[in-house]
């Protein structure tokens, strides 16, 4: 089954302290944000769900 472009350019980002990840197609329904919610488009001040590390504590997988 081969994605479609839409499903391909969403990305992904590690917290460099416990591992979570962010996935932009998923978004994070705890923390208010919609699915297919871009890196870019989150606030600087949200914090990783499960260790509370800054938004600057996660990287491109």
């Amino acid at each position: 089954m081969h994605e479609t472009w839409e499903q391909a350019e969403y990305r992904q980002y590690s917290c460099l302290f416990c591992g979570h990840i962010y996935d932009e197609e998923e978004g994070d329904s705890d923390s208010g944000i919609a699915p297919g919610t871009r890196w870019e488009d989150i606030s600087d001040d949200w914090c990783c769900p499960m260790c509370s590390a800054g938004k600057a504590d996660f990287e491109l997988i």
